[in-house]
């Protein structure tokens, strides 16, 4: 949970703080982000960076790599993020100058601000935003002459130090002890306890917006609200699925290097139109579900799910996928044909299995685990030992589904990894009787077994751990 949304000993309503704002004689220290301004500036001069995908992406890597672990941890990766954005899209700024009119007019707290006007009202913005940022939202919302005490953009000591030690800095001890602080956050507890009238009041109009969240970027919905915390794309979709993919067919590639990489690009193409059946999923269960299972984020809508965009990634990256895949020939039109079908199978298969009663989605269920595992076979050729690991991945999928929905109401902690390499043994030996040693005694056939050791290593070991004899135990006598 936000510190944001944390209960403090200084809350109070909205109309008790500007009670106390006409009542007070003396300076006021005014947070500006989702108080004085109902949004959150440093989220909308991102915002304004242009062009929009490749800002996100560039957020998006900034996330992944996380360099503010090394600059004093979260507080300061907002410093980061700006610094990155101005650095690579350098107009941002003059955009955001351009914009801040608009964004005034559409969300200043107009009853805070009316307030502000009281006679002998001294307001000092003090906020963690950055300055360059700030000043012109400032002049923008009606307070030109406003003094501003502000994060500086050049050092990460203003945002890990904290806002109490940058008002002390600008305004004095003395200051900060005669003033009304009002902010919205729980992370302001130091100044709050420092200054003579400490308010904190969180204001229903406003709305924190995530910069560039109407931009579509495959995965995103997986990530933040489907699955969010459990880097799902690295450990249930590249560790799991692709892995599959791979090893099921890189024996037979003419060109390795280009196999993997067009597997890469079909796996983007697949998941683009995947991943929105989960969105698919959530919006019917949300109007139709009496108790449907949807995560924390699925209200707040920190993410774009258009419902075109995903079909143009799907068949771009497509596109490019066959192309790498049957270099260093040319594709036919066949291929583009068969991967279409298959696109289009799937999402008439997940919308379908959205509408269907649980009991009916067991069996469907099968059919979406088989076009998450398998779905590349359409233009990928895979060795007989390939099929059998796939069939495992499948079956091993659809097991603990099976449990789940008709077993209980909890997703059951089954050992994945091991009823897949069960599954996988159980179907390699049944290929070696059909086809001779010679189907297992190859690199794909060690390969694969290689991976699935490797995945079921934790579970293996657990379960060997806890066999014992039963002959060998005492009988315990009735009581």
């Amino acid at each position: 949970m936000s510190l944001t949304h944390v209960a403090t000993r200084h809350d109070v309503s909205p109309e008790a703080a500007l009670g106390a704002i006409l009542d007070h004689r003396g300076p006021i220290l005014l947070d500006l982000d989702e108080t004085l301004y109902l949004r959150n500036s440093t989220e909308d001069f991102i915002d304004s960076a242009r062009p929009r995908l490749p800002a996100l992406l560039l957020m998006r890597a900034l996330d992944l790599v996380k360099p503010w672990r090394w600059t004093g941890g979260e507080p300061t990766r907002d410093v980061w993020r700006v610094r990155v954005v101005s650095a690579c899209f350098p107009w941002t700024a003059r955009h955001w100058r351009q914009r801040v009119a608009d964004l005034a007019r559409g969300f200043t707290n107009l009853r805070l601000m009316e307030a502000l006007r009281a006679p002998g009202t001294t307001t000092i913005i003090t906020t963690v935003g950055f300055h360059p940022i700030v000043a012109p939202l400032v002049a923008a919302l009606g307070l030109p002459q406003a003094r501003i005490v502000a994060a500086r953009l050049w050092t990460f000591a203003d945002r890990r130090d904290g806002k109490l030690q940058m008002a002390q800095g600008a305004l004095g001890d003395e200051t900060i002890r005669s003033a009304l602080v009002l902010t919205d956050s729980a992370q302001d507890i130091a100044l709050l306890d420092a200054c003579a009238r400490p308010l904190r009041a969180v204001w229903p109009e406003a709305r924190f917006r995530h910069a560039l969240s109407s931009v579509y970027l495959p995965g995103q919905y997986l990530s933040q609200v489907k699955r969010p915390g459990e880097r799902y794309i690295v450990r249930g979709i590249l560790q799991e699925d692709f892995a599959f993919w791979v090893l099921a067919s890189i024996g037979l590639a003419a060109v390795p290097l280009a196999h993997v990489i067009g597997l890469l690009f079909l796996l983007l193409s697949f998941w683009a139109i995947y991943e929105r059946g989960y969105v698919d999923n959530d919006l019917v269960a949300a109007r139709h579900e009496l108790e449907p299972k949807l995560s924390e984020a699925f209200a707040s809508a920190p993410v774009a799910t258009p419902r075109w965009p995903p079909w143009l990634w799907a068949l771009a990256s497509g596109a490019i996928a066959i192309v790498a895949l049957r270099w260093p020939n040319s594709p036919v039109p066949a291929d583009f044909a068969a991967w279409a079908a298959v696109l289009a199978g799937t999402h008439f298969w997940f919308a379908l299995y959205n509408r269907l009663d649980k009991g009916t989605r067991v069996w469907m269920f099968a059919g979406l685990q088989f076009a998450r595992g398998a779905a590349f076979v359409a233009l990928v050729p895979i060795a007989p030992i390939g099929a059998a690991a796939l069939g495992a991945h499948v079956l091993a999928k659809w097991v603990p589904y099976h449990a789940y929905r008709l077993g209980g109401k909890a997703w059951p902690d089954a050992p994945l990894h091991l009823i897949r390499l069960m599954f996988f043994i159980v179907l390699a030996l049944l290929l070696g009787f059909a086809q001779g040693l010679a189907a297992l005694a190859n690199v794909t056939a060690l390969a694969l077994l290689a991976w699935n050791l490797y995945r079921a290593r934790q579970e293996l070991v657990a379960a060997l751990s806890a066999a014992h004899r039963i002959d060998r135990q005492r009988k315990e006598p009735p009581p």
